[in-house]
């Protein structure tokens, strides 16, 4: 039970973890040049949520039903797991749109040479930054009810 534990908690690290980091490597003060170097950080660390996050609910799943954790009734357990897909929803749904339309213009051969962001990517950046700011928030909350379990 210990592995599964630990298995789970390493997990939900690395899967959430890079949501942190998102703000940060695409912040709205960067030259165009900075921003491409950013943007192939930022898809580097798409990786980790997925298969991070996957494993996350999968061995969290297994630890709610493998313990005597009652049931899904329990406020951490609920929240945590409404925090998660809110989470998911937030960043899939609407950041990852809102970077791919500013990846597409980044990297689009014609605009190389440009040195500044138009006013639609400029306002596209800063929509994706605010909504990870959000979902840093509920990743913060999240871990709070896994580490503190508010019954």
């Amino acid at each position: 039970m210990k592995w599964l534990v630990l298995i789970h908690v390493l997990s939900a690290i690395i899967g959430v973890g890079p949501t942190f980091f998102g703000h940060v490597l695409v912040r709205n003060n960067q030259t165009l040049e900075q921003l491409r170097h950013s943007m192939k950080l930022a898809r580097l660390l798409d990786f980790f949520p997925k298969i991070g996050g996957s494993i996350a609910v999968i061995s969290g799943i297994l630890l709610i039903s493998l313990n005597n954790y009652g049931s899904y009734k329990q406020m951490w357990i609920l929240g945590s797991l409404i925090l998660y897909v809110l989470i998911q929803i937030l960043v899939i749904g609407f950041v990852a749109p809102a970077q791919k339309r500013v990846r597409q213009w980044v990297f689009d051969a014609k605009n190389l040479s440009k040195i500044e962001l138009p006013q639609e990517q400029r306002v596209n950046l800063s929509r994706a930054n605010t909504m990870l700011y959000a979902a840093s928030v509920m990743g913060l909350v999240l871990f709070v009810f896994m580490i503190i379990k508010p019954n």
